[in-house]
């Protein structure tokens, strides 16, 4: 399974998790977001037309978009179709790992646990999305995983704002973000708004890496 991806991805250091809309205003947030600076996006398998979204979105070269809440092996093979790039799941199911890697689809499990943390290893996987990352612990809870697994690189998700998007991308663990708050549904429609969190988004993280 080739890493480029997941660099190209993460390379930003925040992902917006963007769940789906009509597709009107889909396609408008996600130029919002290009916008803003990142031209990358996890659209969420959360409703019934979000791979018609996911192929749509998958149609602009200039965005790099993936599936997020992938629990069963069936829905890599559809995201894969709908033109995904990479795959990001809840938590660690084996076989949609497994599926994963016998189609050379990139992915990014979901741990809350040092258990699920070596599970994930197992597979050969050390980029791993902390989920939920507020409710599981936050930045203590990152802290105290890095230290047993110093191999494992983090994509906190889950409770990143705007507020703490700062202290989680100065931890030394932690290769990236994901979040919504540059899309949330009070936004709807606000697109200007979208483009300015983002580019909010970018500033902060690119003033994390000095």
């Amino acid at each position: 399974m080739s890493n480029e991806t997941l660099e190209a991805l993460c390379a930003h250091r925040v992902i917006p998790v963007v769940p789906a809309l009509a597709s009107e205003d889909t396609l408008a947030l996600a130029s919002a977001l290009k916008d803003g600076g990142l031209p990358v996006l996890e659209m969420t398998l959360r409703s019934e037309n979000a791979l018609e979204l996911l192929r749509a979105l998958a149609g602009d070269v200039d965005l790099l978009v993936g599936a997020g809440t992938v629990i069963r092996p069936e829905q890599v093979d559809q995201a894969l179709d709908a033109g995904a790039r990479f795959v990001v799941t809840p938590g660690v199911s084996p076989a949609v790992l497994v599926r994963c890697r016998e189609l050379g689809m990139p992915v990014i499990p979901g741990v809350a646990t040092a258990t699920e943390v070596i599970a994930a290893l197992d597979h050969g996987i050390q980029v791993l999305k902390l989920f939920p990352a507020e409710a599981s612990g936050g930045i203590a809870m990152l802290k105290a995983l890095a230290a047993p697994f110093p191999e494992v690189r983090f994509v906190p998700t889950g409770g990143v704002s705007a507020e703490n998007l700062e202290s989680y991308l100065r931890l030394p663990a932690v290769k990236a973000v994901g979040g919504s708050w540059m899309v949330a549904p009070a936004l709807q429609g606000d697109f200007a708004a979208v483009a300015r969190l983002t580019a909010e988004a970018v500033s902060v993280a690119a003033e994390a890496r000095r």
